[in-house]
């Protein structure tokens, strides 16, 4: 029988010196409580309580081991409350790991202007370092792990936190000369800077899908920031995160190519353990990121042309034939 459950019945028999009087504050029968002592007493090897037909006495040993019952109880009661307290408090470290690139731009903004407004939940932030497999935050010692894939991992909690959109793009120099393509059967002539964990790419007109795996892989790397300077360097076509190269798309860095195609949105996830009673720092903190980007949407609108396409035209109708 649950030790802790007979050390409850005994505590409760001293504390109203009755059999019943204990088994009515327990909520339990009176046979109950007789049967908790007994079991009591035989896991102990003494006897603890002398019984009459009018009271309830300890012996020696009985008062020692209700002081360190007492004690014992006591601790479990505390540790309750305090575990209690922390589930109910948006206090205490948390840990959060993110992909590099929205890490270093919009999420970073978000989870910095968080830890400003909680000051009692120390944020640790750390971009980069994901694993492939979804639930290897919770190893790793993290406590929330944001995401810019579909997840479907049952072991895991997840929220949408935003929208992510996607452009195709390359720079002035790297399209100079070269034909430009109207379709995405047409990319297969140029060079592609693919993220490994993106190797095919999706594109939608119409109300038609389109997949198309590059060909001619010129570069990889794990994150969207290297793939973004190997394009602006020239060194071929990449599908990237717009948040990412609006501003040099704006700027002329950059070319949308394929404009009249629409790659599909990825979703921003927050990943965390699962828990019938969700620790309060956790969802306070995902609550107001996912307020955060809805108060600060990350684009109006996808950028649909480069800034330079005319000039890309008449390139194109420059250019010699191959």
């Amino acid at each position: 029988m649950d030790r802790f459950v007979i050390m409850k019945s005994f505590v409760s028999v001293v504390k109203h010196e009755s059999f019943a009087a204990a088994a009515r504050a327990l909520s339990i029968s009176r046979a109950l409580v007789s049967r908790h002592i007994a079991d009591l007493e035989r896991q102990v090897g003494i006897r603890l309580v002398n019984r009459t037909t009018r009271s309830v006495t300890l012996t020696e040993a009985g008062h020692k081991y209700h002081e360190f019952a007492r004690r014992i109880l006591r601790d479990i009661e505390e540790e309750d409350v305090a575990m209690t307290s922390l589930r109910e408090k948006a206090e205490g470290e948390l840990s959060v790991v993110s992909p590099k690139w929205i890490g270093s731009l919009d999420l970073g903004d978000a989870v910095a202007t968080f830890a400003a407004e909680h000051p009692k939940v120390h944020v640790r932030l750390e971009l980069g370092g994901l694993s492939e497999r979804t639930y290897n935050f919770i190893e790793e010692g993290y406590d929330i792990a944001f995401h810019t894939k579909h997840l479907r991992d049952s072991s895991v909690m997840v929220r949408k936190i935003a929208p992510l959109q996607f452009v195709l793009c390359a720079s002035a120099n790297y399209l100079r000369g070269r034909d430009v393509p109207a379709t995405p059967l047409e990319l297969a002539n140029l060079d592609a800077l693919v993220h490994v964990n993106d190797p095919v790419w999706h594109f939608t007109r119409a109300g038609k899908k389109i997949n198309y795996k590059p060909q001619q892989v010129a570069f990889s790397s794990n994150t969207y920031l290297v793939l973004q300077k190997a394009a602006i360097r020239g060194m071929g076509i990449a599908l990237l995160p717009v948040r990412s190269v609006y501003q040099d798309i704006q700027a002329g860095n950059l070319e949308v190519i394929l404009p009249n195609y629409t790659v599909p949105d990825r979703p921003l996830y927050a990943a965390y353990a699962p828990s019938r009673h969700l620790v309060r720092k956790v969802r306070v903190f995902v609550d107001f990121i996912a307020d955060w980007f809805k108060q600060h949407p990350m684009l109006p609108s996808r950028p649909r042309q480069a800034p330079a396409a005319p000039a890309l035209l008449e390139r194109k109708a420059a250019a010699p034939d191959h």
